[in-house]
């Protein structure tokens, strides 16, 4: 049995792993962290998981969590990781990373687009980027993986074989995207109040969005080439779910059915990509660890669209995909469905 740690276990996503990791079968979860004053149990803090996880969220050091656990995930927020995932390493524990703090290679970028200089710039660069479908073959052995975000992980994975194949322009692409409200995590914020997001949609973080470098940074690594996207994400008011709705230029001509199937090419024998002949919606692939992807035409502008469910193909379910690569499981480990 591996043992696991998650850290920051009070959130959206916090809550999606540890139902995955529930029902791995070689899965001991033996600590969750949090900085809740009088150490709640996990239950009263997720009620879902009542006579499913008898554990306390203790605000353990990170010598502590490397003691009771051979992996962590940390669900901290972006810039609180570095801060832990260094001392935890040194323990011998693997971490999976599910905050942004890690994915960009270069510390200036980083700096550039989160406001404050990274605390731990020499594995930036080094850290393994944890979307298997691109990199699976990195993740084995590695001591940490730095887990992509739900738009990332949407943009890229619609993107990638269309600019691998060099059928695509690789600048002025546009990307449309919509996020399910748990996107925004658990902490209250004025934005995502009931009474503000219900019946609203709004986009934010226009030409400023910070996934912005690192879809341009992994798709160029992908195609071998310098890309630029305009990335405008926006708010929708249902409770999880992600579509890219995107838009890239043809470098030649070519019809629906022959890009579909560099899409099926590309994404052979990966198990979580659905390329699909119908338009997806949210509702297919919520609750699952699938990502939905078509091509479409207006006149001669080509469309694509991606659909995938934020807290599980856009985190928690690709961290344990992450999990079961590093540790030797079977990629679908806990995560297909019934």
């Amino acid at each position: 049995m591996i043992r696991v740690a998650v850290c920051g276990a009070t959130g959206y996503t916090a809550l999606e792993l540890i139902k995955i990791l529930l029902r791995h079968p070689q899965v001991q979860i033996t600590a969750v962290t949090s900085r809740q004053e009088g150490s709640p149990s996990i239950s009263s803090v997720h009620q879902s998981l009542t006579g499913r996880l008898n554990l306390r969220c203790e605000d353990l050091s990170p010598e502590q969590i490397g003691e009771r656990a051979d992996v962590a995930f940390c669900c901290l927020p972006h810039g609180a990781s570095t801060a832990v995932i260094p001392k935890i390493l040194a323990t011998g524990c693997k971490v999976i990373d599910l905050s942004a703090d890690y994915r960009l290679s270069d510390p200036a970028v980083y700096e550039e687009w989160y406001g404050e200089v990274h605390t731990d710039p020499t594995r930036l660069g080094r850290t393994v980027y944890g979307l298997p479908e691109l990199f699976a073959s990195k993740i084995p052995g590695s001591e940490l993986i730095a887990n992509p975000g739900c738009y990332t992980s949407t943009s890229i994975l619609a993107l990638a074989p269309l600019l691998a194949a060099k059928l695509i322009e690789p600048t002025g692409i546009i990307i449309d995207a919509k996020s399910g409200v748990s996107g925004a995590g658990r902490t209250p914020k004025l934005n995502t109040l009931y009474s503000e997001c219900n019946e609203a949609l709004s986009a934010y973080s226009v030409g400023k969005h910070r996934h912005t470098p690192e879809i341009e940074q992994v798709l160029g690594d992908v195609s071998g080439q310098k890309v630029q996207v305009i990335f405008t994400p926006h708010l929708i008011p249902m409770d999880r779910g992600m579509m890219a709705t995107i838009y890239p230029r043809l470098t030649r001509k070519a019809t629906q059915a022959e890009l579909l199937q560099v899409m099926r090419d590309f994404y052979a024998n990966k198990p979580f990509i659905r390329v699909v002949e119908h338009l997806p919606s949210t509702k297919d692939s919520a609750f699952t660890n699938f990502c939905d992807l078509t091509v479409r035409f207006c006149r001669e502008q080509l469309i694509v669209i991606a659909c995938l469910d934020n807290l599980l193909k856009g985190a928690s379910g690709v961290a344990v995909q992450n999990f079961n690569l590093l540790c030797g499981f079977d990629e679908t480990t806990a995560l297909l469905p019934a």
